[in-house]
């Protein structure tokens, strides 16, 4: 599986709140943006882990705020798998404006069968020990 991915988002008029900054939870949504691009560049998709019966939901998410994104906004971000082991896989976050840091944010999320139970996340996902950062 691939450590990082990278994609670029443009800021739509729908994500923008009365103040014309991306509304909070929109932030949320890139992440998960960013998570599905990553899998798919790994030449898999969330798609064919659900058909194959592993199922990866969000045990823990976390967001923090610089600056705001505004409409028409390019940003990057760059989604980074820190850990992949046992049930679990760590991400972390990092979205920018040119060269400017907006938002950083880390998730965990928890692999589990497709009635809610944990189970070892696919052998082709995990990451040896030794490549944790």
């Amino acid at each position: 599986m691939l450590r990082q991915h990278e994609i670029t988002i443009r800021v739509r008029y729908q994500e923008t709140d009365a103040q014309g900054r991306v509304h909070h939870a929109n932030y949320l949504t890139y992440f998960e943006m960013g998570r599905v691009e990553l899998l798919r560049a790994s030449g898999y998709s969330y798609r064919r882990m659900e058909e194959e019966g592993a199922f990866l939901v969000v045990a823990e998410i976390n967001c923090r705020y610089r600056r705001a994104a505004v409409y028409d906004d390019l940003l990057r971000l760059v989604t980074t798998t820190k850990r992949a082991h046992g049930v679990r896989v760590w991400h972390e976050y990092h979205l920018f404006r040119n060269n400017e840091l907006l938002v950083t944010g880390e998730s965990v999320l928890a692999c589990v069968t497709p009635n809610g139970q944990l189970q070892r996340l696919p052998d082709w996902m995990l990451l040896a020990e030794d490549d944790e950062s």
